[in-house]
């Protein structure tokens, strides 16, 4: 229950270099949350597997991540899911769906969360100075869904395994967390659905990375021994 209270290309060298996709400038998301907390928005806690929205719901609101863990999906013609990203403390969601009259994806807690609930009419009457953060943040989402397209298009198996995990502890890092030691909160299909991966596939990528001394995987954590080693990797032929 919600509980509420008041083709192909190449990547960018600096993908491939550091690991790391285009995304919210360090330091945006803590400043983004201060501009916020103004508003005294409203609070929405959810737990783990809760639908915070779906996709055809009437779009009214933003929602800023305050704590917890994100998947976004769509649905194929089929029925089957694809999950279009994971979302963390600071960014936000129902941003893809700004110019529409509906969500155009689901948004899915991974574990207990918490998100302050943003309605776009009160953003354009009480807080005008957001709408330049706004675009800022939409340029970001562009770059980041076009990093990961291509991440998709170029890269084998492991190779996007790396990015992710890179890609993860450096949004990590950008909110003061260690960027070496990860919790995945989502599952091992979860993230091959997202990488385009099987299961199995993932596993295996897990495990060799793991063999070479780059990474120790216990469960859900993993905790990142050789950045460097991994980045390498990525400059490997593909």
């Amino acid at each position: 229950m919600l509980d509420t209270t008041p083709a192909v290309a190449t990547l960018p060298p600096a993908a491939i270099h550091h690991g790391r996709l285009a995304g919210i400038p360090a330091g945006a998301a803590t400043d983004l949350e201060g501009l916020l907390a103004g508003l005294a928005p409203q609070r929405r806690r959810l737990e783990a597997r809760e639908y915070l929205f779906r996709a055809g719901q009437p779009r009214h609101s933003l929602f800023f991540i305050h704590a917890g863990f994100f998947k976004t999906c769509i649905l194929s013609e089929d029925g089957r899911e694809k999950i279009t990203g994971f979302r963390m403390r600071g960014e936000l969601l129902g941003i893809d769906s700004l110019d529409m009259p509906c969500y155009t994806c689901d948004a899915v807690a991974l574990d207990f969360g918490e998100v302050w609930e943003l309605p776009t009419a009160r953003l354009h009457t009480d807080l005008p100075e957001f709408h330049e953060r706004l675009t800022a943040l939409l340029a970001s989402e562009i770059r980041r869904d076009w990093s990961w397209m291509l991440a998709l298009a170029t890269l084998n198996a492991e190779q996007r395994v790396i990015t992710f995990l890179l890609d993860l502890a450096s949004r990590l890092e950008r909110l003061g967390f260690s960027a070496r030691d990860l919790l995945l909160r989502m599952t091992r299909a979860e993230l091959g659905n997202f990488l385009a991966l099987q299961l199995e596939t993932v596993t295996r990528a897990l495990s060799r990375l793991q063999a070479q001394g780059l990474i120790d995987v216990q469960r859900r954590a993993v905790r990142i021994d050789d950045a460097d080693g991994l980045r390498r990797l990525l400059m490997e032929p593909r």
